[in-house]
């Protein structure tokens, strides 16, 4: 039995299901695909071993996980390494004439605390750490009731044992130091090598044989004995100068500037030994 319908009504419901198939592609509006977003981490200039971590787990193509980070139970975060303390030399000297007690780091900023019982000798300490940019500790007690001749000496010596312990194997300094300063009228020039080989040479001509209370026979023996522990070979002369005072001091700082430079790292040689035989000891 077959059904007929007039074909009134199958033109009528042929449009209708036309229009309802197309009225929502006409109504309806385009709305674009939008792809998720994902906030960009701001620049670091410093990047921890926990941010390498993850970098290495995202292109590792890893997911992270909530297992995989930090968890806070309580407990403190871990504490980063120390920092390197830099060259640093600490002596103890003691005898039946002195206690004497050094520290001199070489990659310090010029801070200066010395206490010998001999002002002067104090004041030029002082011109060394503030020149030199070397931090510079000294504590001393002696036999000064006699005179300065047993603390200025141990002094220096303790000084230099310090000084070499600071550089230890030298790899990678300059060696070499040289450096004139004036002080009004006076001109000191002083050149030094950190060889490993105690020299000194010495051409100062001090016009008085005191400095307030202190011997100026004493500053070539403070750097004689300086020179002796430390294993450098020093030249100090004089240029020009008339005031005791002006060349003693104007010495002390061409030393500072001088041995600044010799410490201080050449990048250049990448770390090795400025020495030509490749290694630079104390003879």
């Amino acid at each position: 039995m077959e059904l007929s319908f007039p074909s009134r009504f199958l033109n009528s419901f042929s449009s209708s299901s036309t229009a309802a198939r197309t009225a929502p592609l006409i109504n309806k509006p385009i709305v674009p695909h939008r792809f998720p977003f994902t906030p960009l981490l701001p620049f670091q200039r410093s990047l921890s071993p926990f941010t390498f971590k993850q970098m290495n787990n995202i292109n590792s193509q890893s997911p992270l996980s909530c297992s995989s980070l930090p968890q806070n139970n309580g407990s403190s975060s871990p504490t980063s390494p120390s920092p390197d303390p830099g060259r640093i030399g600490v002596v103890e000297r003691v005898t039946k004439e002195t206690n004497v007690w050094v520290k001199i780091s070489l990659d310090g900023n010029g801070v200066a605390n010395s206490s010998t019982s001999i002002p002067f000798l104090d004041h030029m300490l002082d011109q060394l750490a503030s020149h030199g940019l070397f931090d510079v500790h000294v504590k001393a007690t002696g036999d000064i009731h006699i005179d300065d001749h047993h603390t200025n000496e141990d002094v220096a010596l303790a000084l230099g044992t310090a000084l070499l312990q600071a550089l230890g194997d030298r790899k990678g300094i300059n060696r070499f130091g040289d450096f004139s300063a004036p002080l009004d009228e006076a001109l000191i020039h002083v050149s030094l090598d950190l060889s490993g080989r105690p020299h000194l040479s010495y051409d100062l001509n001090i016009p008085t044989e005191r400095v307030g209370t202190y011997d100026t026979q004493l500053v070539e023996h403070f750097f004689q004995s300086l020179v002796n522990t430390s294993g450098m070979t020093l030249h100090i002369r004089q240029l020009a100068g008339k005031n005791s005072h002006h060349i003693i001091e104007a010495t002390f700082k061409a030393f500072a500037r001088a041995l600044r430079q010799a410490t201080e790292y050449d990048l250049r040689r990448l770390g090795t030994v400025p020495s030509s035989k490749g290694v630079l000891s104390r003879s």
